[in-house]
């Protein structure tokens, strides 16, 4: 894409991955490997397997390099377990204000189509989670959703009663202002 991404942020992990490695070898087009980095440096990566995919292309190293680390010469710029974390507190310890989210589920496809619309509070720099949990603790009959641990962190598999299905190939979509979302 023009402004470096490289098909979705969960994907650019790997694809740098791969340019990279094979960038002397295979180049069917020149790319902007800075522009793509800047792509993924500026993004607040918070699942797992997004960050052990995109950490090796940032620092230059591949898995094979983990060996030779000296990690006692990074021990003091290690964070401080014993530092308690706060949950109004934002990343830089800056108090994090309750903001007004307009949350609305809709069902155009299958069965009974519905749209419902609620506003919640949570404090900013809250998860979409976050948000799905608030609501469906103030109207659980209608704000209700189920979810699903995989190794990309938690996965939204039902809302309203309504699963996502790979047979049928659908799943739940979420929108910001009309924009899907990078990351949920």
């Amino acid at each position: 894409k023009g402004n470096g991404m490289i098909g979705n942020i969960y994907s650019m992990g790997l694809a740098l991955q791969a340019l990279e490695a094979t960038r002397k070898f295979y180049a069917p087009r020149e790319w902007d490997c800075a522009q793509a980095f800047s792509v993924v440096s500026a993004h607040d990566y918070q699942q797992p397997m997004a960050i052990a995919q995109v950490l090796p292309a940032l620092v230059g190293r591949s898995y094979l390099d983990a060996a030779g680390l000296d990690c006692a010469a990074t021990k003091e710029t290690s964070p401080n377990p014993e530092l308690p974390l706060s949950p109004v507190l934002g990343t830089h310890g800056v108090p994090r204000a309750p903001i007004q989210v307009h949350y609305s589920i809709t069902n155009e496809l299958q069965g009974k189509h519905f749209h419902y619309s609620t506003s919640v509070t949570v404090l900013s720099g809250s998860t979409l989670l976050k948000v799905l949990q608030v609501a469906a603790e103030e109207n659980p009959q209608t704000f209700s959703f189920q979810t699903e641990q995989t190794s990309w962190g938690t996965y939204v598999t039902s809302i309203h009663g309504l699963a996502a299905s790979t047979e049928d190939r659908t799943y739940w979509q979420f929108l910001s202002a009309g924009n899907a979302l990078e990351e949920g």
